[in-house]
């Protein structure tokens, strides 16, 4: 599958939520930006767009949504596409 654009994932490595929708994405060839929140800057950013420090938060176009199965539904209709 192609790139998604103005998609970007904020994830962290020891979530199983989180490996949740990295194991669909993988799955399913979806190639996006992802962010681990443990790496400097990157909570700050998440909290700036999202308003907390939930992960994993898919960001599209600027918007955030939050909770793993939202997150795969959304992506399962972007592969469906």
């Amino acid at each position: 599958m192609a790139y998604l654009e103005d998609h970007l994932l904020y994830y962290k490595k020891s979530c199983p939520f989180c490996q949740k929708v990295l194991r669909f994405m993988e799955e399913n060839k979806i190639n996006l930006d992802a962010r681990d929140t443990l790496q400097p800057g990157n909570q700050n950013d998440l909290v700036r767009i999202g308003g907390k420090k939930q992960v994993p938060c898919l960001v599209v176009n600027g918007k955030a949504m939050y909770e793993s199965d939202d997150i795969i539904a959304y992506l399962r209709g972007k592969v469906a596409d």
